[in-house]
This record gives structure tokens, sequence and C-alpha cells, in this order.
């Protein structure tokens, strides 16, 4: 299986380890990805913002990057899947203003967790699990930006996602029941209103614990930093680690949480690193 593949800003940035860990997992799976050529930022989140036309001009150039070549594209940022669906979405809506000439490119722009929760890609995570997180309480957390709204996302299930949850019992983890894993996490505030990001961060990793979380599991370079950062801004206890659905999957392919990713968290990732550590003391007991 071939796919292009965007990687957007922040993977090649503050969530560089995302985009390693997207990488290393696609050759666990056989899947092969090529980087569309010359790739440009896609305005996420300042363009659309400021102007429309720019907004749709940036991700457009693209997806025409990649027409012709047969491929879907696998978008791992949320919000980089948002800009490219809304390109994608103009572009087949009104061709001549867009300048499109010829046919409409065939192909289909997936995120990350729409990809890894196909049944034959969970069949082939299954397979390759060595060490499986058996029990670990996981809030399955998606944000805003893959989900809604859906006539740009597509997404069917927006209100009651379960994508993540069926990559995270493909592990042997256990998805809690919660509240608040499709709200806002203020991502695009944090900086300019940490007020508010303080207080919906609060809610969420709050509603997280109720349900007996230990650990958080998110797709979105922005929600992993804001949510991870913004508690140690609160000063409780007991924070919860954010933690990327590809690399908790490269984990328990490898049997092992690498030592290399326990220091990109700023929250300690004590939680999935001594599970894997007890584990393997019970097996050579």
């Amino acid at each position: 299986m071939k796919l292009s593949y965007y990687p957007g800003c922040s993977l090649e940035g503050t969530a560089l380890d995302y985009d390693q860990s997207v990488r290393e997992l696609c050759v666990h799976l056989g899947v092969e990805l090529a980087d569309i050529p010359d790739w440009n930022c896609c305005g996420a989140s300042s363009a659309h913002m400021t102007d429309h036309e720019v907004g749709i001009r940036l991700p457009l150039r693209n997806l025409l990057q990649v027409a012709g070549s047969g491929h879907d594209i696998l978008v791992p940022c949320a919000a980089c899947f948002q800009r490219l669906r809304a390109a994608d979405k103009e572009m087949r809506d009104n061709p001549g203003h867009w300048d499109i000439v010829g046919s409409i490119p065939e192909f289909e722009i997936v995120h990350i967790s729409t990809f890894l929760a196909r049944p034959e890609i969970l069949e082939k995570i299954r397979d390759k699990v060595s060490q499986p997180l058996s029990g670990l309480p996981v809030a399955c957390y998606y944000g805003c930006l893959s989900l809604r709204h859906p006539h740009i996302t597509g997404a069917p299930n927006w209100e009651m996602p379960v994508n993540l949850e069926r990559i995270i019992e493909a592990l042997g983890a256990k998805p809690v029941n919660w509240s608040h894993r499709t709200e806002c996490c203020s991502g695009s505030l944090t900086m300019a209103r940490p007020d508010i990001a303080r207080k919906l961060v609060g809610d969420i990793a709050a509603a997280a614990k109720r349900a007996g979380a230990t650990a958080m599991v998110t797709d979105c370079p922005m929600c992993q930093a804001n949510v991870e950062s913004r508690q140690l801004d609160l000063g409780g206890e007991d924070d919860l680690p954010v933690f990327f659905a590809t690399e908790l999957i490269i984990a328990a392919i490898e049997g092992k949480y690498p030592k290399k990713q326990q220091k990109v968290h700023l929250v300690s990732p004590d939680v999935v690193t001594q599970h894997f550590d007890s584990t393997a003391t019970e097996d050579s007991a």
C-alpha cells in the first residue's frame, strides 16, 4: 500500500516525535509513504481566519501537487486535515473559481485515526502486538478539528467517535467511558487567553480522572501539547500524560516504551513505562 503523506508544519517542529512515530508505524504495517513534493503550510490557523481566498489556496496547492498520483493522502495533524478537506470541498464544488483545469483529481484525504481504525489495519496491528497494554485505563481525546464540522471532515459520528477507542482496544488497553472526549481544549487561544485554556484543560483532565483514566491518547499535536502543558499550569496532582495513538501502537508492537520518547513529554509517561517494566518482570518470573 502506498499513500501520499502531508506532515504539515507542527510535525516538523514541536510535534516532530509524532511524525517519527507515524513513519515508523507505517514501516511496521507495510505502508509506503510518499511525501507531497515541495509541500507548503496549509494555513492553519492564521490564514483562513484572515482571508478565505488565501486560506483555500494554500492547502489547495498541496492537493494539486499530488494530482494524478493515484494515491490517497494521509494526514496526521487534525488542523491540517481540516484545511485540506476544506480546500478539497471547494475544489469539487466550484472548480472554475479555483482555476482547476481538466478533470478533478481523484483521491481521498484520510486522517491518521480513520486510517488506523480500518478493519484490515486493525487486524495487522493486533497481529503485530508483542506486549499488550492489558487493562490500562485510557481516555481517548479527539478535540475539535478532525471531526467538526462534518460537512468538511466527512466524519459520520462526530458526536460519538469510536476510532481511537477501536485502536486502543486493539492494543489491549481499556478505553474509559467519559464526557469530554470531543470538547475543545482551546489550543488556538492558549497564548492569547491562557486563562480560558487553563479552565478548559482543567475540565477535560478532571473528567478523564473521574472516569478512572491514568493516561490520555489523542491524534492532534495541538491538543497533545496544550493539554499536557496547561495541566502543569494548574499545579494539581496526578497529571495525566497525553500520548499519540501512534506511539502507543509502536510501544505495544516493540514491547517497550522507547527512552527517546520519554524525553518529549511534559507530564511523566511512567504509567506506560512501568506497565511494560512490570509485565517484563512477570514474564521473567
